[in-house]
């Protein structure tokens, strides 16, 4: 058996692959969504994952299933094995992921309720961060109220920061525990990691995934006092304050626009609005590689993945423009050409390799839940 099962849910969604271990490839998935919504014919979850098992079809030999969990706190470190006791600890970190945690406990559920006699795998955003130190995870608030509420530096995305890093070692042919780089997973949702020899060192995203660099619509990093300046002098209650900051922040906030292309064709077009958005996107990552660069001691290779690091040419040039002084340079033909394969852009013999390497979250998901089971 060497197919995992890979499920993927949303509050309203299910989001399946079925990836086999031996080639690395997707055998096949698929998206189910408006589950539970009005006008839907799919109640529930229950339903939902039925009519994916029915699209799987019977006779299959399902080594394992692996579900991504958005939020494992300072409880998960590893891929790990779902009981009862872990869907508990999984729902009582919904505290700090309500808009995630709940949702991928329903697959969960529906999940072991289908398939009893399969292990079932959980792997967590937030593990790859684990190995952060006390000094890049601590935040320098009362202590004692931080260690009762779980406050503290999480970091998400982490199975695409270590797929991708692994991958890019391989592409280079240098050992993944010898190299020092930064990856930016530059999507609608935005997160660039510090790793050092392996281990995550540093990463933007934090308490939430809401800090750290501009997203479509989330604001990133932002004095904490904004907060109170919109309470008191704007009116608005913390609901709406988290609604603004996570939901109407951002490329939305600035522009009107969510999509990095809509926004991008309108700076083209004369759009003021767009421009600035465009300056703030490419300042903000800039002052992370920056950051990570002097953490780090030294840098090997700057990384590009997800949607926006993966395909737009033009936003890679402009993002590491005019770093030439930190080794780091885009040769112009090389980061042109369009290719779902990953590859080196820099310039042959420049000291710091920038390559694109695509993402494969559920193949990692796959990996991981195979090596607990």
């Amino acid at each position: 058996m060497t197919q995992v099962f890979v499920v993927n849910s949303g509050s309203s969604s299910i989001k399946y692959q079925l990836v086999d271990l031996e080639s690395g490839t997707s055998v096949m998935g698929g998206l189910i969504e408006r589950i539970g919504e009005p006008g839907s014919f799919i109640a529930d979850h229950v339903e939902g994952m039925q009519i994916v098992l029915d699209e799987l079809g019977e006779g299959r030999d399902i080594l394992a299933v692996g579900h991504r969990v958005v939020h494992g706190g300072s409880a998960f470190a590893v891929p790990t094995l779902i009981d009862d006791a872990v869907e508990a600890e999984i729902d009582r970190l919904s505290e700090l992921a309500p808009l995630h945690n709940p949702a991928n406990l329903l697959g969960i559920r529906a999940a072991r309720a289908a398939l009893p006699g399969i292990p079932h795998v959980a792997v967590f955003d937030t593990a790859f961060h684990q190995s952060l130190l006390p000094a890049a995870y601590t935040y320098a608030i009362d202590a004692e109220l931080a260690r009762t509420h779980q406050i503290r530096r999480y970091g998400f995305h982490g199975t695409s920061h270590k797929f991708v890093s692994e991958e890019a070692a391989r592409v280079l042919g240098k050992p993944y525990a010898e190299l020092k780089m930064i990856v930016l997973h530059l999507g609608n949702g935005a997160s660039v990691t510090a790793i050092d020899g392996g281990q995550s060192v540093d990463t933007s995203m934090g308490l939430t995934p809401l800090q750290g660099l501009v997203m479509g619509t989330r604001s990133g990093d932002i004095d904490p006092a904004v907060v109170f300046h919109l309470k008191r002098h704007a009116g608005l209650d913390v609901d709406e304050i988290d609604t603004l900051l996570n939901r109407k922040s951002g490329l939305l906030g600035l522009t009107g626009m969510n999509d990095m292309r809509d926004v991008q064709e309108a700076a083209q077009q004369g759009n003021a609005d767009a421009e600035l958005a465009l300056q703030v996107w490419r300042h903000r990552i800039r002052h992370y590689i920056g950051a990570y660069y002097a953490q780090l001691g030294g840098l090997d290779a700057v990384i590009f993945t997800a949607g926006i690091g993966e395909n737009n040419a033009l936003l890679r040039r402009r993002a590491l423009g005019g770093l030439a002084h930190l080794g780091i340079r885009v040769d112009d033909d090389r980061n042109e050409l369009m290719s779902r394969e990953a590859r080196v852009i820099s310039p042959d013999g420049a000291r710091v390799a920038v390559l694109v390497v695509p993402t494969n979250e559920e193949l990692e998901i796959a990996r991981q839940t195979a090596s607990v089971v």
